[in-house]
């Protein structure tokens, strides 16, 4: 690659890297807006400047069903990892997230290794006011219920599904809601060997199964103070992994977080 192509690679990604912060500022500005008390109870509209009314209160239209393999009030709780672990990475995303992805395909893997290793095991809690968001739809919400399925079948197909789908062939634009799409859904699931074709999975999410199990999920990430997505926390305490203080990519590097978990729970054994 010759060295103008490299500058100009560079310049594009910051430009690219500027306008995602600026997405961001307003996504937490906005999202400072819908939460009040830990319901979101009403949002101004971004785009245009329009008042709606939307609200994560009231009953829901479904019983609510819970995932196997979740723990806690309303089945929450979704480890993965040695339930034991002395140490308790959490995990703070949104389904439509595109920070989130980027983080997923940087440092996925790795975070997965550490709970595989036993440095710590993992507690996903995962929101939906991207729906509410400059672009309104359903499709964080509908892929989190497609998680609850997943997570139905088993931890280990959650867990896939989860990385499959934000993934950058499969992770769509934050200005779409095609994860509110049951084929794409199922095309993303199909990439999963416990999911493909798997009949009660696929029925589960059309059924909206775990609708009410996500809008509790949705509402646990609401009362927990997070302001923004990915947000990661080590036995309670703030573990920055995207954001101002990752200035060049937006989100911490493989080599940044090794790092960072050696300074929090010493060297790797």
């Amino acid at each position: 690659m010759s060295s103008k192509n490299s500058w100009e690679n560079k310049a594009s990604a910051r430009e690219r890297l500027k306008a995602e912060r600026e997405r961001q500022a307003k996504r937490d500005k906005l999202r400072r807006q819908l939460i009040a008390g830990g319901a979101v109870v009403a949002a101004l509209a971004i785009a245009g400047g329009i008042a709606v009314a939307v609200s994560n209160s009231g009953s829901p239209s479904k019983p609510l069903v819970l995932p196997a393999n979740t723990s806690g009030p309303n089945g929450t709780t979704v480890i993965y990892g040695n339930k034991n672990a002395q140490h308790t990475l959490s995990l703070y995303e949104d389904p439509r997230c595109p920070v989130c992805a980027l983080f997923e395909q940087t440092d996925g893997k790795d975070v997965l290794q550490g709970a595989q290793d036993g440095r710590y095991k993992i507690q996903y809690t995962f929101g939906t006011f991207l729906d509410q968001g400059a672009s309104p739809g359903t499709g964080s919400m509908h892929a989190l219920s497609a998680l609850g399925a997943a997570l139905n079948v088993s931890t280990d197909a959650f867990v896939k599904f989860h990385t499959a789908l934000y993934t950058q062939a499969n992770h769509p634009q934050e200005t779409t809601d095609k994860f509110s799409d049951n084929s794409y859904l199922f095309k993303i699931s199909d990439q999963v060997p416990e999911l493909k074709g798997n009949a009660a999975f696929q029925k589960a999410v059309k059924d909206g199964t775990y609708d009410a199990w996500a809008k509790k999920m949705s509402d646990s990430f609401n009362s927990s103070g997070v302001q923004a997505t990915p947000t990661a926390k080590l036995d309670n305490k703030d573990f920055p992994v995207a954001g101002n203080a990752f200035p060049q990519t937006g989100v911490i590097t493989s080599a940044q977080l090794a790092a960072a978990f050696d300074k929090a729970l010493g060297p790797k054994k």
